[in-house]
C-alpha cells in the first residue's frame, strides 16, 4: 500500500485523539500526509509523549493542544493554535466522546449534562468555529463520529443513545446548509471496536465470544478501521459525500435487522 498520498499537506484536528479511535485516526491520517492537531483532555504526559513521538515517526507534522471539548473556550484555544502553526484547517474530525451504561431512570442529571457535553454540544462548538475558516479558505472536511446505537439502541445506555442520535442528525442538517459552500460533513456510525473505553467487555472471554458470533465479520473492529473510512470522508474521492451516516460495524447492525 502506498502512503502519504491522500491527505498531503492538508491540516486536521482530531479531538480525542490520544487512545482509541481517535489515535487509529491519527494513524491513518499521519501515515497519509497529514499535518495534525490532536486534542484530548487528561491525557498524562507520557501518552502524549508517545504520540507525539509516534505521530512524527509516521511523517507527520504535530501539535497537541489540551483541554477539555465540553469547555466552550478549548475549540477557541485549538483552532488559534492550528491557524498560528499551519495557517488553515481543512479537516475536523468531532472524536472526543464518553460512554456510559445506565438506564433512563439511573441516570443522574450530572451523568446527562456531561454525556450531552462531550458528545454532542463538542460537535456544537467545534463546527461552529471551524465552518467559518472553512468558509474563508473555501472549504473542508468534517467528520463527526457517531454510533450504531444512535439509530437502533441497546440497553442500558439511554444518555449516549441520545446523544449520538442527535449528532447523528445534526450531521445531516449541517450538510444541507454548508454542502454548496465545498464543506463535506458526514458522520461515521461505529460498532464495537476494542479501546480502553470498551475494555470491560473485551477482557471478558464469554462476552466477546458471545458479541463476535452476533458480527457477521467475526470480529470486532479495531481504532484503525474507523481511521480509514475517516480517510474516505476526508479524501478527494468522497467530494461528492454530503450529509452521509456511514456504518462501520463489520455488519453488525445488519445482523440486527436479519
Amino acid at each position: 500500500m502506498v502512503y502519504g498520498v491522500r491527505l498531503k499537506g492538508k491540516t486536521a484536528i482530531i479531538t480525542g485523539s490520544s487512545r482509541g479511535i481517535g489515535r487509529g485516526i491519527a494513524r491513518v491520517f499521519a501515515r497519509e500526509g497529514a499535518n495534525l492537531v490532536l486534542n484530548s483532555r487528561s491525557a498524562t504526559n507520557k501518552q502524549m509523549d508517545d504520540l507525539l513521538s509516534e505521530m512524527k515517526n509516521l511523517g507527520s507534522e504535530v501539535i497537541y493542544v489540551q483541554g477539555d471539548v465540553s469547555n466552550s473556550e478549548t475549540e477557541n484555544r485549538v483552532l488559534k493554535e492550528t491557524l498560528q502553526r499551519f495557517g488553515r484547517v481543512d479537516i475536523l474530525v468531532n472524536n472526543a466522546g464518553i460512554g456510559g451504561a445506565r438506564t433512563i431512570v439511573d441516570t443522574t442529571p450530572e451523568l446527562w449534562d456531561r454525556m450531552i457535553q462531550v458528545d454532542l454540544s463538542s460537535v456544537y462548538y467545534f463546527c461552529r468555529r471551524v465552518i467559518p475558516e472553512m468558509i474563508r479558505q473555501g472549504g473542508g472536511k468534517i467528520v463527526n463520529i457517531s454510533s450504531v446505537y444512535s439509530q437502533f439502541g441497546s440497553p442500558h445506555v439511554a444518555a449516549y443513545c441520545a446523544a449520538k442520535a442527535a449528532v447523528s442528525s445534526l450531521t445531516r442538517q449541517m450538510a444541507v446548509d454548508y454542502s454548496s459552500m465545498n464543506i463535506n460533513i458526514n458522520a461515521i456510525m461505529v460498532g464495537f471496536i476494542e479501546t480502553e473505553m470498551t475494555r470491560r467487555k473485551w477482557e471478558d472471554k464469554e462476552m466477546m465470544g458471545d458479541l463476535r458470533k452476533m458480527i457477521p465479520a467475526n470480529r470486532s473492529g479495531a481504532p484503525e478501521d474507523i481511521g480509514y473510512a475517516a480517510l474516505y470522508l476526508c479524501s478527494d474521492e468522497a467530494s461528492y459525500v454530503c450529509g452521509q451516516n456511514l456504518i462501520v460495524d463489520g455488519g453488525w447492525s445488519i445482523a440486527m435487522m436479519a
